[in-house]
């Protein structure tokens, strides 16, 4: 099956297009890898994304091939050379490369790489500079534990009282079940003694009712 070539254009999807990225950044970084190993070529990349990430590929000291880089184009820009404009190019070129250059390898020193050139004074400042962002990043993170522990505390009582509100309406709900139960039970009773007293107390209906069954009638005789 023939692969489908892609036009070469800005791709207008967001995550497409950082994906891409993704894939072809790391296949660049292959080739420049292969291209040094194969070739004994020394080579140097700097990649920004476009929220612009840094990523760098260096067969050797980036620092080292940008100083090169730099020497090498303050040769070739020799005055009487070139046109003055292209001077001043070439000119702002090296001094942004060597800016680029100091900021790398400021970040790699921060990381923990490329201090072998530094110095005890040196290694003293950048071991400051770590522990202060270090102070930054542990106060942020206690800060946010503190406010997570403060949201956890409002949501313990917030179910405190809703458990104490349930167990009121539980209680209420078998004091009144209870209650009900009594008046039943009280009730019944009554019910029983006003029966068992109508049983007592009206003799001529009981007599009424023999005479109507047909049994003998006995006045005392």
């Amino acid at each position: 099956m023939v692969r489908q070539k892609i036009q070469i254009k800005k791709i207008d999807n967001l995550t497409a297009r950082q994906v891409t990225f993704s894939k072809r950044r790391r296949g660049l970084f292959k080739k420049a890898q292969e291209l040094s190993t194969l070739c004994d070529a020394e080579i140097a990349l700097i990649v920004f994304s476009a929220t612009g990430k840094l990523f760098d590929y260096s067969s050797s000291s980036m620092m080292q091939l940008i100083q090169r880089h730099s020497l090498q184009s303050e040769k070739s820009n020799k005055p009487g050379q070139q046109p003055l404009h292209t001077q001043s190019g070439s000119s702002n070129h090296a001094k942004i490369s060597k800016e680029l250059g100091d900021l790398t390898l400021e970040l790699k020193q921060l990381m923990g790489e490329e201090l072998q050139g530094l110095g005890m004074s040196d290694l003293m400042k950048l071991e400051k500079l770590v522990e202060t962002g270090l102070n930054r990043v542990g106060k942020t993170k206690n800060d946010k534990l503190l406010s997570e522990i403060s949201k956890l505390k409002t949501r313990e009582s917030e179910l405190m009282a809703e458990n104490a509100r349930l167990k009121q309406e539980a209680n209420q709900r078998q004091k009144l079940g209870c209650a009900r139960n009594g008046m039943e039970q009280g009730n019944s009773a009554e019910s029983i003694t006003n029966f068992h007293q109508d049983l007592v107390h009206r003799p001529d209906e009981d007599s009424d009712t023999s005479l109507k069954l047909g049994l003998p009638f006995s006045n005392g005789n």
